[in-house]
């Protein structure tokens, strides 16, 4: 079994931030956020990263990250482009932004042969969460059906004091596989410590210890043959209305995919405070 391998998914520019933010130095000794995320995958057995960038952004990336971490394990990297699509497709006129984070982690599919998590390139996640993704994925693979996971985290440990956020809520079922993501927006922690949602009209509760999905996936290959079989129909249905914003998603996949009882989530748990660059 091919070792589980990391995909960074670093190829956004940060509109509300206002560069790339990848970048930008945090750390008391210049460190980015990625260096943390890379300390602790490498850590937790990760010995291969994909950086998954926009071609424009390859000399920076090697002179930021990839020249240094290159002592320390194999990295390579996969351009996200726009006009990376099916046959039979082309990209809109007018059109400027990638088609998600669908069509980015398809960027790689020819660097992936096993199994992969995926993180994005600006959030830090802690140590335990890829602890968790690596052992699952080196336990488990591809069987009668898709083996997947995604790391959990509390909502107390994802809120911010410099506003509000929207996280994706967690329903798990009593076998511990991810049943649904419910999208929930303006998601606070108010002057009583108590943590609301806007639902409506008014405010809903949150347990403390309610899981969100905070985007580290832990997927096997039978993603990539799924996600780019079902691109090109993606494109068919949702070009025509909306062709300059359309969005191929990576948990829209996975959630088809455990809808058509192909695929299995399970839910790991993290404990680790998450933190968000923007913020």
């Amino acid at each position: 079994m091919e070792r589980p391998v990391l995909l960074v998914l670093a190829a956004g520019m940060g509109s509300r931030y206002g560069g790339t933010k990848q970048l930008d130095p945090v750390g008391p000794g210049g460190q980015l956020i990625i260096d943390y995320s890379i300390y602790d995958a490498r850590r937790a057995g990760f010995e291969k990263v994909v950086f998954i960038i926009r071609k424009e952004h390859a000399a920076a990336f090697h002179a930021a990250i990839g020249d240094r971490l290159g002592r320390l394990m194999e990295v390579a990297y996969a351009f996200q482009s726009l006009d990376d699509l099916p046959a039979g497709f082309a990209v809109p006129a007018g059109r400027t932004k990638p088609f998600g984070t669908g069509q980015a982690v398809l960027s790689a599919r020819r660097l992936v042969r096993g199994p992969f998590a995926v993180i994005n390139a600006d959030d830090y996640y802690g140590p335990e969460a890829f602890r968790e993704v690596y052992n699952y994925l080196s336990a488990h693979p591809d069987g009668e059906k898709y083996q997947y996971c995604m790391v959990g985290y509390q909502v107390k440990n994802t809120v911010t004091a410099s506003g509000s956020v929207s996280r994706g809520v967690c329903e798990v079922g009593p076998d511990g596989m991810l049943q649904s993501v419910t999208e929930r927006t303006q998601i606070v922690q108010g002057p009583d410590g108590v943590i609301r949602y806007a639902d409506g009209g008014g405010w809903v509760a949150l347990a403390p210890d309610t899981l969100v999905s905070m985007g580290i996936w832990g997927l096997g290959a039978s993603f990539m043959q799924e996600a780019e079989a079902r691109f090109a129909p993606f494109l068919a249905a949702n070009l025509p209305g909306s062709p300059l914003k359309c969005e191929y998603f990576l948990p829209t996949v996975v959630s088809d995919l455990i809808t058509e009882g192909k695929a299995q989530v399970r839910m790991l748990r993290s404990r680790d405070k998450w933190y968000g660059v923007t913020y």
